[in-house]
This record gives structure tokens, C-alpha cells and sequence, in this order.
């Protein structure tokens, strides 16, 4: 502000002169207070909108927006936020270096084991501004920031000299060539398991990894990467395979399906595919089996493909109330046992509750939550522990529910949506209320909807899978690759040494060593043992 940081004796003598400059100064102020208010009010309305969107992800009506979609909302008001606070931090240093402050206490720690680069940074005098004795350090601050390299694409020149005899000049001894993914191809396994997991895990498509290889002056085009994935899902199947007995062998699986267009160039355009997933989660109730799910594809989504693909099954299948399992249930062996998901009927409820005046919708809804409320505090229990539990404190109110459930429907007209979703209920209630009866239950089938979600990203980057070969090679390496996720393996590291192991003769009698939870214990002992 004008007249502020002058000394006394520069101001001037004169009174109108002094009372302008003033008048000038409180107006600087004011419009630095109006500015500052206004981004405050700014900052304050972007913070409720973020507080109802997490409403919106972590309440109890947690289906008002598409998970994917939420958070794209999130990171858009997110952003806008931290302009706002850019815009302060310019205007009000002194509020700056508290905030910075702050964002230090709750940044939380970077990890171990990533590389440190040490820069020191020293004054351009260390003589002392006094007497210009030479200083000595007394102590040092020291911070740290994420730094990033560059994708860093490099060349393998292997060399393999040969060696021959002087003496005899008839011997000539070579290392032998060591074993490739694709021969005479040019990417390690590492390359191709990078292009694997950004196209299954982080839903890059083959065309845009071509634009960026380009983009470092690597001539390999879309056609080049999949010549490599088409490799190494052939190279995979056989653990893919062994994948799915094993979740076939568990004794509580979860199934699901979702829509897998496919290309039909006979017709030119797609045709209906389906991808059907068969999911493992024993931790809720402290099962030893390692989570785990692999998917199918199949040409459609009717009870023959449903049929195939749990053949030989015996155990408890979750799902959702689709015909098909009811007639795979149905089957003659009478192998298998259906439990119905709770999600599924709580969000038929939701869709009427969120049109407005729904009051049986909304009661339906909290007395579903209520089960919920249970389920939280046993979860992590055993078997026995969770079915005590439910026994005493959910079988009552189930019971309830079903006869309030009965009463409502005599009440509604038989042709409202609202008598549909009660009837839905009641139909499938031996299904719904097996839980009850058995703590390896779960209350739905969440475990296997969030292992489709990635199928979901990956159908509406890639529209279609071009042919149902290529669909089946979609499932092997979206299987491992989701597999490895539910374990907490990196799955680029798991598949750079599966797909080396494979390719050097992995022998058919150890594949069990390269399921993602054995090859996570293994690696997880070599560290501990280095």
C-alpha cells in the first residue's frame, strides 16, 4: 500500500495530502479484504459441494453416483480448491507458510524404499558477516519431495562370446541364447508384461500405448503390441487355467456376469458377449484360502454357458437373483446351494426411495441397513462366531422384515413397481436369508462386483473386443492381473517373472507356485532372507 513502508520523515507536511494518501491506503486494504472474502466464499462453497459428494460415496444411500464417476467429480472440485489456495498464497504470504505447514503434518511419509537423492544446498559465503571468520555447520533442516523419471525406455545388447581351443582348434564353446517370449522378437518380458498391465489394469488401449511409444521415438504400432499380447496370453492360459480350479475347488464362490461386446465382421457390427466371473474372499471370516477371481468368457449369458462354466462345482454359490443360477441350482446333483445377494434387493428399493414419497421404499432401506449395522461388527470373526451373532441378532430381524415385507404387499396395488420389488423379495428369501445359517455368507456379492468394475473401464475405453479368441485372452489376463491386485502384488513384477519362467520350461508340476499369493510368500521370504 502507497505511503505504508516510507519513513516518517518522507511523508509529506500537508494535511489534504496526508488524508489522500489515507484514503488511498484503506481502499488498497478494503480490496484486499474483498478479495480475500471472496476466494474464502469461493473455497467454502467448494468445500460443501465436496462434503456432499462424500455423502454421496460414504452415506448410507452410497448409490446416488457411479463410483467411477464420482470420482472423476471429485478431482474436478479437488482442483478447483487448490487453485483457490494458489490464488491465497500469492496474495497472503504469511497465511502461506502456515498452510504449507499444515500440508507437511498430514503429507504422511514417502516409502522406504524408494532411492533418495541427496542435493545439499549451502549459502555462496560461509564467512562470517561480522568478523568473515570461517563458519562450521551447527546443524542442518532437511525435507523431501516425490520426484519423477520419465518412462525410461532402454536397449538389452546381449552378448554371448564363443571360445575355442588353440591346442586342438577343433572345440568351440557358447553360452547358450537364453529363451524369449516371442523369438527374434525384439521387447524382454518386461516390455511385454508393461503393455499387459496398462492395457488390463490401467485401461490403456493398445493404439494410445502406440502414440506414446512414438512419443519417445519408438516406431511400434498397434498392430506390433498386440502380435506381443496375443504371446504372452498364449504363454499364460495354462496358470489362468489352473487359476479358476482352484476357485472352482473353494467351497464358497461368488458369480457374476457382465456384457462383453464382440465384434461379428460378418454382420458388420457387434454381437452380445459376456464376461462370468467366479470370485473367492474368505477374510471376513478368517478363511485361509487367498482371495481370488478369474473370469470367462462365453458367447451369451444363458443358463447352458452358466452351467459349463460351474461344472463339477459342489459348494455355495452367491449371486444375484438371474434365473440361470436358479436353473443351475435346479440341476439333478443338487451339488450346489444358492445365496442371494441383499444388494441386489436394497437397490431395487433405492431406486424407488430416490424418486421422493416412497415411505415403504425408504423403511425397507433402513431395515436392510440394519443388517448391515450387524454385519460390520463381526466382521473378522470366525465362521461360528458371525453365525452366533446373526442368530441371535439378525435372525430377528429378518423374520420381522418378511412380515412386514407380506403386509405391505396385501396394502399396494399388485401391478405397482413397489409390490414387484416386494414380490422379488419374497421369492428369493430362502436365498437371501441363508446367511443366517452359515458364517462363510456374506450379505452380497460385492467382492466379485468390484472385480468387474476394471472390465467395465476396460469395455468403455476399448468399445469391443475384436473376436472371441481375443475376448478369452482379455479374460486369462484380466484374471491374473485383478488376482494379483485382491493380494497386493504388483502386477507387472508378477507377470515380468511369470511369463520369464515360463518361457525357460516352468515344469507342469509346480504351476501352483505361480498363482499371485504363492509368488507373493516367495518373493516376500527372499526379501526377508536379503
Amino acid at each position: 500500500m502507497i505511503g505504508v513502508s516510507e519513513s516518517t520523515d518522507q511523508l509529506p507536511t500537508d494535511i489534504a495530502t496526508l488524508q489522500a494518501l489515507l484514503l488511498q491506503a484503506r481502499a488498497e486494504r478494503d480490496a484486499v479484504l474483498v478479495e480475500r472474502n471472496h476466494l474464502q466464499s469461493h473455497n467454502d462453497r467448494l468445500q460443501h459441494l465436496l462434503r456432499q459428494l462424500q455423502r454421496a460415496q460414504f452415506g448410507r444411500r452410497s448409490e446416488k453416483l457411479d463410483p467411477d464417476q464420482l470420482h472423476l467429480a471429485f478431482e474436478d472440485i479437488e482442483q478447483a480448491i487448490a487453485g483457490t489456495e494458489a490464488d491465497n498464497d500469492k496474495r497472503d504470504p504469511a497465511g502461506a507458510r502456515a498452510r504449507a505447514a499444515k500440508r507437511r503434518v498430514n503429507r504422511g511419509a514417502l516409502p522406504p524404499h524408494l532411492p533418495r537423492i541427496h542435493v545439499t544446498i549451502g549459502p555462496d559465503d560461509t564467512h562470517c558477516p561480522c568478523c568473515q571468520a570461517p563458519m562450521h555447520v551447527i546443524g542442518e533442516e532437511t525435507s523431501q519431495r516425490l520426484d519423477v523419471i520419465p518412462a525410461q525406455y532402454r536397449v538389452i545388447v546381449t552378448h554371448r562370446p564363443k571360445y575355442g581351443c588353440r591346442a586342438c582348434e577343433q572345440a568351440v564353446v557358447q553360452a547358450p541364447a537364453p529363451e524369449r517370449l516371442i523369438k527374434g522378437g525384439l521387447p524382454t518380458e518386461a516390455m511385454v508384461a508393461a503393455v499387459l498391465v496398462a492395457k488390463y489394469a490401467w485401461h490403456l488401449p493398445l493404439y494410445r500405448q502406440a502414440q506414446m511409444l512414438t512419443a519417445q521415438g519408438l516406431d511400434i504400432t498397434r498392430t506390433v503390441l498386440s502380435f506381443w499380447v496375443g504371446y504372452a496370453a498364449a504363454e499364460l492360459m495354462p496358470v489362468y487355467r489352473r487359476l479358476r480350479e482352484l476357485i472352482l475347488a473353494s467351497a464358497k464362490i461368488a458369480v457374476d456376469e457382465t456384457v462383453a461386446p464382440v465384434l461379428d465382421p460378418g454382420r458388420g457390427r457387434t454381437k452380445q458377449g459376456y464376461f462370468w466371473a467366479v470370485a473367492r474372499d474368505d477374510r471376513p471370516w478368517g478363511g485361509t484360502d487367498p482371495p481370488a477371481i478369474a473370469f470367462s468368457y462365453a458367447p451369451g449369458r444363458g443358463a447352458v454357458h452358466g452351467l459349463k462354466l460351474l461344472e463339477g462345482y459342489r459348494g455355495i454359490v452367491q449371486c444375484d437373483g438371474y434365473a440361470a443360477y436358479k436353473k443351475i441350482a435346479a440341476a439333478p446333483s443338487g451339488a450346489i446351494t444358492l445365496a442371494f445377494c441383499w444388494t441386489h434387493l436394497r437397490r431395487r428399493f433405492f431406486d424407488i426411495a430416490k424418486g421422493g414419497d416412497a415411505p415403504i421404499a425408504s423403511e425397507a432401506l433402513e431395515r436392510i441397513a440394519a443388517l448391515y449395522a450387524i454385519e460390520k461388527t463381526i466382521r473378522g470373526m470366525s465362521a461360528d462366531d458371525r453365525r452366533r451373532v446373526r442368530q441371535d441378532n439378525s435372525k430377528p430381524l429378518v423374520a420381522s422384515l418378511k412380515t412386514w415385507l407380506e403386509q405391505q404387499l396385501v396394502r399396494v396395488s399388485g401391478k405397482a413397481t413397489i409390490a414387484e420389488e416386494i414380490r422379488y423379495g419374497l421369492n428369493h428369501w430362502d436365498g437371501l436369508i441363508r446367511f443366517l445359517d452359515d458364517g462363510r455368507i456374506e450379505l452380497d456379492t460385492n467382492i466379485v462386483e468390484r472385480g468387474i468394475r476394471p472390465i467395465v473401464l476396460n469395455r468403455k475405453n476399448a468399445l469391443f473386443a475384436g473376436h472371441d479368441h481375443g475376448a478369452e485372452n482379455w479374460a486369462c489376463i484380466a484374471s491374473l492381473i485383478e488376482t494379483c491386485k485382491l493380494t497386493g502384488v504388483d502386477p507387472q513384477a508378477y507377470l515380468t517373472d511369470v511369463l520369464t519362467k515360463l518361457v525357460n520350461l516352468w515344469p507342469a508340476s509346480r504351476i501352483d507356485e505361480l498363482m499371485p499369493w504363492a509368488w507373493a510368500a516367495e518373493h516376500s521370504t527372499n526379501k526377508l532372507a536379503a
